[in-house]
């Protein structure tokens, strides 16, 4: 039997896509989500419109190919998020706009 983190959450050590209401999305792995606060590991981060990709398209992108570690953690006041979903909701195979 594994390591049970019953405490950490149902996201716990999935990777998820963290939106943002402004222009910014985060892909990272989930340690913790509370009630105030959501903990990502290895997160990649875009700015919409950045190298000439919109929120949707740099998603899209990373559900087929991944993404590259920018910061180690990182701490997102769940105020300042608009959504958190698991990236293997988003079909590489989707629209991506």
């Amino acid at each position: 039997m594994g390591t049970f983190h019953d405490d950490m959450g149902e996201l716990h050590g999935i990777t998820v896509v963290v939106d943002t209401p402004g222009a910014k999305v985060y892909i990272g792995r989930c340690h913790q989500m509370t009630d105030s606060q959501i903990i990502l590991l290895s997160v990649d981060e875009h700015e919409d419109g950045a190298d000439g990709r919109s929120k949707a398209d740099y998603v899209a992108r990373a559900a087929k190919v991944g993404v590259w570690e920018k910061h180690k953690q990182l701490v997102l006041p769940l105020s300042e998020v608009s959504s958190v979903k698991r990236l293997g909701e988003f079909s590489s195979n989707g629209p991506t706009g």
